[in-house]
């Protein structure tokens, strides 16, 4: 009895995998696309004011953290049109990385963005060791 509860047991929680995977990119990793100009669209969730003191070149402002309401998740529609007209990577910037990247990575997802072009970057900005690539402002 006990070894078909575990058997059973193990085999929900490998169909369950892919919906609770998801897919991150180490801080060096993003670095090095950049620093190779590799096309990749760096969509950055982080409020305004944290935005205008620190971002990556190039990120697309959402100010859609935290992600948890139906209009935090709507200011991401204005990245679909970018992200639909290619194939490049995805990269979730988030202030660490956490709940906030996660929701806006499954709700692109709903959207119909592949899940094999996202990535949320590890740590957030705030654990991002290349200060000097930040830029201030908008």
């Amino acid at each position: 009895m006990f070894k078909k509860i575990a058997l059973s047991l193990a085999l929900t929680l490998l169909a369950a995998g892919p919906a609770l995977a998801t897919n991150y990119i180490s801080p060096a990793n993003l670095k090095k696309m950049l620093d190779e100009k590799q096309e990749v669209i760096l969509v950055d969730i982080q409020p305004a004011a944290d935005f205008a003191k620190q971002h990556l070149p190039g990120s697309i402002e959402t100010n859609a953290f935290p992600g948890k309401t139906e209009e935090d998740k709507g200011r991401l529609d204005k990245t679909l049109p970018i992200i639909n007209s290619g194939k490049a990577q995805v990269i979730v910037l988030c202030p660490r990385g956490k709940s906030g990247a996660k929701n806006s990575y499954n709700y692109l997802m709903t959207k119909g963005v592949d899940e094999k072009r996202l990535q949320i970057l590890e740590g957030g900005i705030a654990d991002w060791p290349y200060g000097e690539m930040f830029v201030k402002g908008r």
